[in-house]
């Protein structure tokens, strides 16, 4: 059995990543969404394990010092990493493993793993990134403002990916994302 493919999935906040992985993964078998941990509080409807590992931060500062994450960052005040052992069975039993993880934690993979398929998410505009962020009415004014910010620093990255998708339409990023995956599957050699 062939290992698994490592593909990156990220992009600024806001700009539909959780919305096309979620229809994407219903339609990909072969496909699994590696579970991040965090230090920011559940949102509504979020359920730990499954959307997130939600973690202390002593719990994840801890988790830090004995080298259990393939990657981290702190975003906007919090914590973020992908637990490294679950990435690494699923490849290994020929699953390819999609991580949603922000654009910082996404260079660290670019530099550990050279063989990761990266792949960008960019909003049409700042103007409807912003609509769709004050739009979820999940966090403050001063929340929005920071995140915005960061995204005009992540957006400055795109050049560093193997692939783009531009999010103006739902059903064509869903699209573009099958696409790729379905390209890097036939690729001889990377």
């Amino acid at each position: 059995m062939n290992p698994g493919k490592l593909i990156v999935f990220t992009g600024p906040s806001g700009t539909g990543k959780g919305t096309i992985l979620s229809q994407v993964l219903a339609c990909e078998p072969q496909l699994r969404l590696s579970v991040s941990a965090t230090t920011r509080q559940p949102r509504e409807g979020e359920v730990n394990g499954v959307h997130y590992w939600f973690m202390s931060q002593a719990e994840f500062e801890n988790k830090i010092e004995h080298d259990a994450f393939l990657e981290h960052a702190c975003y906007v005040g919090n914590y973020y990493g992908t637990p490294e052992q679950p990435v690494n069975d699923q490849l290994a039993e020929g699953y390819d493993v999609i991580l949603e993880i922000e654009v910082q934690g996404a260079m660290q993979i670019h530099k550990k793993r050279p063989d990761a398929i990266m792949v960008f998410v960019a909003p049409p505009s700042m103007e409807e990134l912003s609509n769709r962020l004050h739009g979820r009415g999940t966090e403050s004014a001063e929340k929005v403002a920071a995140r915005l910010a960061q995204a005009e620093t992540e957006l400055s990255h795109q050049s560093q990916f193997d692939y783009v998708i531009v999010n103006d339409d739902l059903g064509e990023a869903i699209a573009d994302l099958r696409a790729i995956l379905r390209a890097e599957r036939c690729r001889v050699v990377r």
